[in-house]
């Protein structure tokens, strides 16, 4: 690997090309949802509203006095004891602005607006962490969003104006460059330094074994392995652990689909060791309807999942271009949703971050599961597994407190179902109970819903998991039994 970069180096100085800047360390790859993380074994403490209320206040002061590093240790502190509270989000994105660690904005800003879609300041922030970066695109798109919600916020329009001022600077440096037809003055100093250059890399590659200071270790040679087998060609996905590149496998000559968690989720020796564990588990998975797990590559700075690369797009992006989904295809694509779940129940494995994002749509209109990279073992205890991982927007109400269950990926199934009927989770739709969490009926919302689904939703969404649709076969069962209406009205919905 370093002859091919050198070599790449040599040709480029021949080639009268400028220096390049060092490069940085590779980006995290991911796929959604957030890395499961090791609670306290002890029970649960319960926190009332007026504690909640409490920590958040005094959290608040110490934005103020701009005590950055106490608010995100105490926000650890509090996690580790069990005390969680959606609002950590929206603080730990102020914080981490605080201190300009931008990379840890964009995550937390996400999963603020995960939890709360409607908040125009989780959109600032994360717009001013992309404008740092020099992500215009995205910037752009963020502080759109949140002049949308918001559109007297000052935060917004001042990040609007930045933006517009540096897209406007960068256009203006681009035309002055184009019209740069004479060569510049010093080009005989750069040929001579590039010739120089060429000769420096001639000699190392003759005599490279003379620099060498050493033997390389063992991760430093699977590092360059994951390099030299798989070309990575474009990056297809990001969530909470890294982000999902379409790769291809110069080896086995396929495609491929590589997750790179993020270095940060794996620097624990024990958190590393626990993830693998997890991660070879879920590699047993075979069934048409599970997207396969091909192999786990462990390197010194971050961890490989290889996946089968699948055609077609996620239901998320269905959603995103028609809004929503006829009942007739939704409940074909949730045939093989459920087929998918209910092999990997009878395995004893728990799915824990189903969402419309991990639902992979194919060309020919089947469907397969996707992403079982934060999946638990099923425990027999009736504690179930004590760790906190999915997506807040599709958690199950015991899995927010760190209990997950077979009934858990039913709850989040059916807020599936719910979207992709109606185009909205339940706690976005106009008519929601805050109250009782009393969920909208679907057939209210969206013409061509049979009444049937609403009772089936209902079931499926109980706060209980004992009262819960006790499982993914019965969950399919009801769905099957429910023939759609003659004709489905495409009607735009009421909301």
């Amino acid at each position: 690997m370093l002859k091919k970069l050198l070599i790449s180096i040599l040709f480029s100085a021949m080639s009268w090309v400028a220096f390049a800047a060092p490069a940085q360390e590779a980006a995290p790859l991911l796929v959604g949802g957030n890395f499961s993380q090791n609670t306290n074994a002890s029970r649960s403490v319960i926190f009332d509203q007026n504690t909640r209320d409490g920590e958040i206040a005094k959290l608040n002061e110490r934005l103020k006095n701009k005590d950055y590093v106490g608010v995100t240790k105490r926000i650890n502190e509090l996690v580790s004891k069990n005390f969680l509270d959606k609002r950590f989000y929206l603080l730990l994105a102020i914080a981490y602005d605080g201190l300009k660690q931008y990379e840890d904005v964009i995550y937390s800003a996400g999963e603020a607006i995960a939890v709360a879609p409607q908040d125009p300041r989780a959109y600032i922030l994360r717009a001013q962490a992309y404008l740092q970066q020099g992500d215009y695109e995205r910037c752009r798109i963020d502080v759109e969003k949140a002049l949308r919600l918001n559109p007297k916020s000052q935060m917004a329009l001042k990040v609007k104006q930045e933006l517009d001022a540096k897209t406007k600077a960068k256009s203006a440096l681009g035309a002055a460059s184009q019209k740069r037809s004479a060569p510049a003055p010093h080009w005989l100093v750069v040929y001579f330094i590039a010739i120089a250059i060429a000769i420096v890399i001639f000699v190392y590659l003759r005599y490279e074994d003379l620099f060498r200071h050493g033997p390389k270790t063992a991760y430093s040679r699977r590092e360059v392995e994951v390099k030299e087998q798989y070309e990575f060609l474009r990056q297809i996905g990001e969530g909470g652990m890294g982000k999902v590149y379409e790769a291809y496998d110069k080896v086995l000559k396929r495609k491929v689909a590589i997750k790179r968690v993020r270095p940060e989720l794996v620097r624990s020796a024990y958190i590393r060791e626990q993830f693998l564990a997890e991660a070879r588990m879920v590699a047993l998975l075979r069934h048409p309807c599970i997207v396969e797990i091909y192999t786990v590559i462990e390197s010194e700075s971050s961890l490989y999942l290889v996946f089968e690369y699948v055609d077609g797009q996620t239901l998320e992006t269905r959603l995103d271009i028609d809004g929503r989904v006829p009942f007739s295809e939704a409940k074909r694509i949730f045939d093989y949703v459920c087929r998918g779940l209910h092999y990997a129940h009878s395995q004893d494995i728990i799915h824990c971050d189903l969402k419309p994002g991990n639902i992979m749509i194919r060309e020919d209109g089947t469907a397969k599961v996707m992403d079982f990279g934060v999946a638990k073992k099923s425990m027999e205890e009736d504690t179930g597994a004590r760790t906190v991982a999915g997506t807040p927007a599709y958690m199950a109400p015991e899995q927010q407190k760190g209990f997950m269950r077979k009934q858990s990926d039913v709850y989040s199934l059916a807020l599936c179902l719910y979207e992709a009927l109606v185009g909205q989770v339940p706690w976005s739709v106009k008519g929601f109970d805050i109250a009782t969490k009393r969920v909208y009926p679907p057939s209210r919302l969206a013409p061509g819903v049979p009444v049937e689904v609403d009772r089936l939703l209902e079931d499926a969404l109980r706060e209980d998991p004992k009262e819960r649709i006790q499982s993914i076969d019965e969950f399919w069962s009801r769905l099957n039994a429910i023939q759609p209406l003659p004709e489905e009205n495409l009607e735009k919905t009421h909301y």
